[in-house]
């Protein structure tokens, strides 16, 4: 497991394809701020109440300057499916290899129904993004819940 990121720490630069199959890079977001969620599993309950409740405040984070991506190791296919069915208006993004989990620190050892796995580490990170392209993390918080997160995230972030 990647060590984790913390506030005031250089976002790591990635490109991953989005639920329709385009290229997504951290620096498309220069100037704007980035909130990027991780989950284990698209169309799972957990993930499909977060991703809806981040769905369903996207107006006031829009309003208040923020972008919302979701990264899972999930295929492409999986993520559109996902997309659709839970009419999400923000963009997914397809991490099987992980690489972007793991330099996030959001992959590795964690509970499932008691047992310990190697998995997704449900975290949300709010980064700010220069007009060069090259991120800053403004907030880290890893092993979020599913349930709530998006409410207590707005009320940190003001929104």
């Amino acid at each position: 497991m990647t060590a984790r990121l913390t506030a005031g720490t250089p976002a790591p630069e990635f490109t991953l394809p989005d639920q329709d199959g385009n290229d997504v890079s951290l620096s498309d977001f220069a100037g704007e701020t980035v909130i990027l969620y991780f989950y284990p599993a698209a169309m799972t309950p957990g993930c499909t109440t977060q991703a809806v409740d981040f769905s369903e405040n996207l107006g006031s984070f829009k309003d208040a300057g923020y972008r919302v991506l979701g990264c899972s190791p999930d295929p492409v296919d999986k993520l559109a499916k996902f997309a659709e069915r839970s009419n999400l208006g923000f963009t997914l993004l397809a991490d099987p290899e992980t690489t972007v989990l793991n330099a996030y620190g959001a992959w590795g050892p964690r509970k499932l129904y008691g047992k310990e796995i190697v998995g997704v580490l449900r975290s949300t990170f709010v980064i700010e993004v220069g007009a060069d392209g090259k991120g800053v993390v403004k907030v880290a918080q890893y092993n979020v819940k599913a349930t709530g997160h998006v409410a207590k995230l707005r009320r940190e972030l003001g929104v």
